[in-house]
């Protein structure tokens, strides 16, 4: 497979400046300071660095420092008739648990990374990695080997692996992969968090199907340019940030792939295709309408990406199933056995 070679497009001016800039900041770190607990532990006194089921050497910092990028723990929303700053093909991450229904604009996740929530009476973290294009929402409940049940909520690290987030919980401090909700480093690895089922879906298309829906806004509308795509030009890139892994073969690493029940297709093959069924009643569909939040630099006016569903029949009624659309690169770094359908 293809390594990672550094180099970007000349067109990417500002891209490449984010970039370096980025690189510049892990490279100003002694590279065994930067892969040495002893060293973490000085802002990290609570992580038993003596549990983890990675190597330290793949961790890099992100440039912030921990809760540098910060999470919202108290977020506010407004009725979706009210909004009006979104345009209609903003993506936003649409969550549906039993009679309430909540749309969390990556124009804010952006800045923010992790939202601390609750739903239906479940508590949730939405998150987002935009590096990975990455929208994952966890149940915080989980039963802890020792102490029994416990309701988790996160914050950002400032550190990635495989140019993913890892997210920090802060009732123990252990260290979670935003990919895959596994813990990795401290107290709690190797456990995993619940996923549920959300759309990353366009507002027009959440106001649709959820008329009577929240939709998430800043605590202080000033705090960050929200709406502005801070990594604008990203998913043109030949190659992603801080990631030094193998590369798909099938398809660019920064194409997006759409993934369910074990299984990736390429998402241009879905969009070509506009409906995929499997031999199991699984049924992807595809429809325009909807941004990429890493193309402009006005994420409301970035290129057409458009709109997944993943569903199955279920007596009649049509049910979503657990889906996400990523990254290629970030889905074989995480899932490498699991191929890329494309043609």
């Amino acid at each position: 497979m293809k390594k990672f070679r550094p180099g970007l497009p000349l067109a990417m001016s500002k891209i490449r400046f984010i970039g370096l800039a980025l690189m510049g900041v892990v490279l100003l770190l002694p590279l065994t300071a930067q892969s040495n607990p002893d060293y973490w532990s000085r802002e990290w006194p609570n992580t038993d660095f003596t549990k983890t089921e990675i190597a330290f050497e793949e961790i890099l910092s992100g440039g912030p420092p921990k809760d540098g990028i910060p999470a919202i723990d108290d977020p506010k929303f407004v009725p979706a008739g009210e909004v009006t700053h979104l345009k209609p093909t903003e993506p936003v991450i649409g969550l549906v648990v039993g009679d309430e229904a909540k749309a969390y604009p990556l124009q804010v996740l952006m800045w923010h990374e992790i939202v601390n929530d609750e739903i239906d009476g479940i508590p949730v973290s939405v998150t987002f990695c935009p590096l990975c294009n990455a929208s994952l929402v966890f149940d915080r409940r989980i039963e802890h080997p020792e102490k029994g049940p416990m309701v988790l909520d996160f914050g950002t690290t400032g550190k990635l692996r495989k140019s993913d987030l890892v997210m920090y919980d802060r009732q123990t401090e252990t260290w979670w992969q935003q990919f895959l909700g596994r813990g990795i480093v401290g107290e709690l690895t190797g456990m995993d968090l619940k996923m549920i089922p959300v759309r990353i879906e366009s507002f027009a298309k959440f106001i649709e199907r959820k008329p009577d829906g929240l939709v998430l806004v800043p605590n202080n509308e000033n705090f960050r340019r929200y709406g502005i795509n801070p990594y604008e030009g990203y998913d043109s890139l030949y190659q992603p940030f801080l990631y030094n892994g193998d590369l798909p073969g099938a398809v660019p690493p920064l194409s997006r792939v759409v993934v369910a029940e074990g299984k990736a297709w390429a998402l241009d093959f879905l969009r070509d295709s506009k409906r995929i069924e499997t031999e199991d009643g699984l049924i992807l569909e595809w429809e325009k309408g909807q941004n990429s939040a890493l193309d402009a630099r006005v994420i409301g006016e970035g290129v057409d990406i458009g709109n997944v569903t993943a569903r199955r029949k279920n007596n009649g009624v049509y049910e979503d199933v657990l889906y996400t659309v990523d990254f290629a690169f970030a889905h074989y770094a995480f899932h490498p056995d699991t191929p890329i359908i494309h043609k």
